[in-house]
């Protein structure tokens, strides 16, 4: 999913928190676990994965074994495409160190790679959005997806079409992709068979739909919508539309199935939420929020069920928690956090057991 416009967002989300003073040193951490608060108790035997840098959206392949991830570190002055194996080692460089890229994904084969990229249309890094129209994201028309082998070769265009391609996650019954475009005007959820072929619009209502994630099963997605309240918000997302930007700070969690139907909308809060992923039993979610934040500058990791019930808190770090997602046995889980950074604003990777 920078912002995933870069939309997952890397740390687009990470660049509203730059201005808080809380530290990992002033937070009451449990005695079992270094890296875990007291009340974070679903999750156990934390473990850092990466140091230093900017590094966000790391979802694990097929098989459990590893990850691919975006990262801005290395002398690139923004994110690329990394894979690591589950224990951190051996992380290298997957993209091509050319354009921005973001929201990768292993295919069923557990070695080929998803990506979209903007290093077709120019080498260099697009510009940063203009923040004089508050704060935004930059919704980037040279995007589009690729695949390619984890070294980088044999590269190759999934999408083609003009306008922003991205988003892109396999179901992991591995037979579609869900993605997010603007090729017909508007942000919309989009399916497509592995090849590229038989692509199918799944979302048509006015605003951003996107950072879309298929249930275990293959019958369901999950993903985030723009919340309107009035016609003066829905006037001024078409504005910035047409500037190739999207302000992203009232995203509610949405579920539907798989062909685009029964559409149902899960939390109700007027917050930034985003990155959900389902729990393997299908009736639960993770997601990100910045729900109880007073400031809204502090974002949390949320679980809820499908039908917008049951909502519980699990990450109390003071910074930025996000980006979770379980294994494919969902025993653990993976998640990127401001936590033990050695500089302000530095987002890491952790994974940890998961304990329900």
């Amino acid at each position: 999913m920078n912002s995933k416009f870069y939309f997952v967002l890397t740390a687009a989300f990470t660049a509203l928190l730059y201005f808080s003073d809380f530290s990992l040193s002033s937070v009451n951490l449990r005695a079992d676990d270094s890296l875990a608060l007291k009340d974070e108790v679903h999750l156990k035997n934390i473990r850092q994965l990466t140091f230093g840098g900017e590094n966000a959206e790391c979802y694990f392949s097929f098989d459990g074994s590893k990850f691919t991830f975006q990262t801005t570190r290395d002398g690139y002055e923004c994110d690329q495409i990394f894979t690591m194996s589950t224990d951190g080692s051996g992380q290298k460089l997957a993209s091509t160190g050319k354009g921005r890229t973001t929201c990768a994904y292993y295919f069923p084969d557990n070695k080929t790679i998803l990506y979209a990229s903007t290093h077709a249309a120019n080498p260099e890094c697009p510009e940063k959005p203009d923040f004089s129209n508050g704060y935004v994201w930059a919704l980037y028309d040279t995007y589009d997806i690729y695949t390619s082998n984890e070294d980088g070769s044999d590269l190759k265009p999934l999408t083609t079409e003009k306008g922003y391609d991205a988003e892109a996650t396999i179901s992991p019954v591995g037979d579609r992709i869900v993605f997010t475009s603007t090729r017909n005007g508007d942000i919309d959820i989009y399916s497509m068979n592995l090849d590229g072929s038989d692509v199918k619009q799944l979302t048509d209502e006015l605003g951003y739909d996107g950072g879309a994630f298929y249930s275990y099963d293959g019958t369901k997605i999950v993903y985030r919508r723009t919340s309107f309240t009035d016609e003066a918000e829905k006037q001024t997302y078409k504005e910035l539309l047409a500037k190739g930007l999207i302000r992203p700070s009232k995203l509610e969690i949405w579920v539907m199935d798989a062909d685009g139907s029964n559409k149902t909308q899960v939390t109700n809060n007027s917050a930034a939420n985003f990155a959900p992923y389902f729990f393997p039993d299908g009736k639960r979610i993770l997601f990100c929020s910045n729900a109880d934040s007073p400031d809204k500058r502090n974002f949390d990791i949320y679980k809820i069920n499908t039908d917008g019930t049951g909502m519980e808190r699990i990450t109390y770090f003071g910074e930025f928690d996000g980006f979770p997602m379980f294994s494919p046995d969902g025993k653990k889980l993976v998640f990127c956090s401001n936590r033990n950074g050695s500089v302000k604003g530095e987002t890491n990777v952790f994974i940890c057991d998961w304990e329900d």
